[in-house]
């Protein structure tokens, strides 16, 4: 294991693909030491051998998050190994779309488990060890349904909107700690879920949109690399959007 004294430890949820592994491998290359966790073992070692091929530090941990315990224990034995854990990016999610008089209760609970007691349980279990610290750096990765509803996506929007006071509460009990939350939002983002959207249904987000594209993974990055950063000790409790405008009002 290479040395990660001098390195802040970023642990990322759903960091084997999309907009996970693009945070991933942002905060590596900005120096981070990077704990990558998902549900899949196989893709996280083949992105952690890309970050340490290109000169950065990466640790796995696969896990089920709906799993509380097993996924409190996946922090906790980061800290262990570690000892410390700087910075936590919940950002692994699922969907179970359906319209509402549709949707059955399992639809509803595996979204809000995952989407949102997933996100609970990481920030406890990382609160203590931020404040041994004196640092901490928690990002939420919502989405714009959260913010403007979604046709089909109750459950979802639910979970996403829900993260904007979990986390300025969270932000309000660790301010004092030198221990910032806040929500990042994406709008629609290319990504495999995406890809598989009709292409009018791509124009007619694009025409909504003031840049007129989709935005890409990296995008996100370049925000949740700031707002976790040293810079970023002034910036808590808030949802910022990144969505070229979408939502803007």
């Amino acid at each position: 294991m290479p040395d990660t004294t001098d390195q802040r430890i970023a642990f990322i949820t759903g960091a084997s693909r999309g907009i996970g592994r693009a945070i991933a491998t942002r905060l590596a290359a900005d120096g981070r030491c990077v704990v990558l966790c998902s549900r899949s073992e196989a893709p996280l070692n083949d992105l952690k051998a890309e970050i340490e091929a290109n000169g950065g530090s990466a640790s796995v941990r696969a896990c089920d998050i709906s799993d509380s315990a097993s996924f409190a224990k996946a922090i906790e034995d980061t800290f262990s190994e570690f000892g410390r854990l700087d910075i936590l990016v919940n950002n692994a999610g699922i969907t179970r779309d359906n319209l509402l008089l549709r949707m059955s209760d399992e639809e509803w609970d595996d979204v809000i488990n995952t989407n949102l007691r997933s996100v609970f349980v990481a920030c406890r279990a990382a609160a203590r060890p931020m404040m041994k610290g004196r640092f901490g750096r928690i990002v939420n990765i919502a989405s714009t349904s959260g913010l403007v509803g979604n046709t089909g996506q109750a459950n979802y929007a639910a979970a996403k909107s829900a993260l904007t006071g979990f986390t300025k509460s969270v932000a309000r009990e660790l301010g004092s700690k030198n221990i910032t939350a806040n929500v990042i939002a994406p709008g629609f983002i290319n990504t495999d879920m995406t890809k598989n959207l009709p292409e009018q249904v791509i124009e007619h987000v694009k025409g909504l949109v003031s840049t007129k594209r989709l935005g890409e993974p990296e995008d996100i990055a370049a925000a949740v690399a700031y707002v976790t950063s040293d810079d970023a000790g002034f910036l808590t409790g808030q949802t910022i959007a990144v969505d070229g405008g979408m939502t803007m009002c």
